[in-house]
């Protein structure tokens, strides 16, 4: 019976652990996402300054292009640029929190002494089972 409940229990924490890193993988998904669109702001942002701001420029809203003047659509791409900015910040956050979470729960496994334990110990995203003496 005792055998029947470790493997429950080892699956248990085999999905709580896929669970996290799953977390953790579409957060870093995310950030890179975020992180692209925001260089690629400032590169159209750093080659739009030395134009004149009355040059004709041309600009993506919702999927059609619309011609625009440089004065029109620096702020536009400013305003848009800080906002990412702020997202990142925010996602960095969350990867952060999701992160030491995980600590946290890894370090709640970890046994008192003198007992005979079911140790999980993690190789390749693999867990394993095995009898360990404190």
């Amino acid at each position: 019976m005792s055998q029947q409940i470790t493997a429950k229990k080892q699956q248990e924490l085999q999905l709580q652990y896929t669970n996290y890193k799953n977390n953790l993988q579409q957060l870093a998904q995310k950030i890179g996402d975020v992180e692209q669109e925001t260089e690629e702001h400032k590169l159209v942002l750093e080659t739009l300054d030395p134009l004149p701001l009355d040059r004709k420029c041309f600009r993506m809203v919702n999927g059609v292009l619309v011609e625009r003047t440089v004065k029109d659509v620096i702020p536009a791409l400013q305003t848009n640029s800080d906002g990412l900015k702020k997202v990142l910040d925010e996602l960095l956050k969350q990867y952060k929190k999701q992160q030491d979470e995980m600590e946290k729960w890894k370090v709640s496994l970890i046994p008192s002494p003198n007992f005979l334990i079911t140790a999980f110990i993690t190789h390749s995203d693999v867990w394993e089972s095995q009898e360990v003496l404190y």
